[in-house]
């Protein structure tokens, strides 16, 4: 049985509901606990756990992941909740150095069970350093699992999945779409890693993307239907497991194809996405494979010069004409 809640209870859910299930199971991170979050996702967790399962932190990332990476390494599986995954770079050591590697460098001895958790990219007006898309910057280590849910329903499913597995998960959520409604089923249920899943058909031109700019891609994708032209979109959901062949199915059927990607151009996963693309799709394709990325520019403060600096349907609608040779 389905309802209607928002994605940050979403979010709570799958914490509580793992929480509840194992008891190695823990979240910490600053404000969780005596404050609800800053953005109210742990809401009621202290009352139902106790201070020693919804933990708050000093303001040291560096400090409570390398405790998190021990904790792991004993048996726990924490949850680590970044305010912003801005904050996460002062800790970078721990979750790009230590956590990834613990497996390979102990010979299978000590794993890293953790879930790095918290808002990525662009949350509205906070400046340049607040505003870190890090995909592109952390996909690059092997070792590692990368999620990035586009509606409640991923965000509790794919969590649900991030916590059980047995290496590190970085869950990038955003902050403009916590308040975002969407249907979640009463009974659990888990999204699988590594299965992108087609948001709208189409049979002109293959989009993909991840996370909050789907919403521009599906805006785009109504727009260019109006003039006979119908894109397939696709959520590609894990990066890291990458569903590379949903993708490849698509382009063989469009024979074009645009990837929406937030973070900046210059080695990004839009980058990659492209690389594989046109490895796998060389004969299929009938034009290059176009990117539509944020500017390479440091994010603006100002609200209409970050909303410009931004993927949007204007940009995507641009990028899939000038593919389909439809300008």
């Amino acid at each position: 049985m389905s309802r209607q809640i928002e994605y940050r209870d979403a979010l709570r859910e799958a914490m509580s509901e793992e929480m509840r299930r194992d008891p190695r199971v823990f979240l910490m991170g600053e404000e969780v606990a005596e404050y609800n979050g800053a953005y109210k996702v742990s809401r009621g967790m202290l009352e139902e756990f106790g201070p020693q399962r919804v933990i708050d932190t000093p303001i040291s990332e560096t400090g409570f992941t390398g405790l998190a990476v021990g904790a792991a390494m004993m048996g726990l599986r924490p949850i680590i909740e970044f305010m912003s995954w801005s904050f996460s770079l002062v800790a970078a050591d721990q979750i790009l150095n230590n956590a990834p590697k613990m497996l390979y460098m102990s010979g299978g001895q000590f794993g890293c069970p953790i879930v790095f958790r918290g808002n990525n990219g662009a949350g509205g007006q906070l400046g340049s350093t607040h505003s870190w898309c890090v995909e592109s910057l952390y996909a690059n280590v092997p070792g590692l699992k990368m999620a990035i849910p586009f509606d409640p329903y991923d965000a509790k499913g794919l969590l649900k999945t991030a916590v059980r597995d047995d290496n590190p998960v970085f869950f990038l959520e955003s902050e403009r779409l916590l308040s975002v409604k969407g249907e979640v089923p009463e009974e659990e249920y888990l999204v699988p890693f590594q299965q992108a899943l087609v948001r709208r058909p189409g049979a002109d031109c293959t989009v993909v993307s991840f996370g909050r700019p789907l919403y521009f891609c599906l805006e785009a994708a109504q727009a260019l239907a109006e003039d006979g032209i119908e894109c397939e979109v696709i959520d590609g959901r894990t990066i890291r497991p990458l569903d590379i062949e949903t993708i490849v199915q698509s382009v063989r059927k469009t024979n074009y194809c645009v990837v929406v990607d937030q973070s900046w151009p210059f080695a990004s996963v839009g980058a990659e996405i492209a690389a594989q693309v046109h490895e796998r799709c060389f004969d299929d394709l009938d034009n290059h494979v176009a990117r539509v990325h944020a500017d390479d520019v440091p994010p603006p403060y100002a609200y209409n010069l970050e909303q410009e600096m931004l993927p949007n349907a204007r940009k995507i609608c641009e990028a899939v004409r000038s593919v389909t040779y439809n300008a």
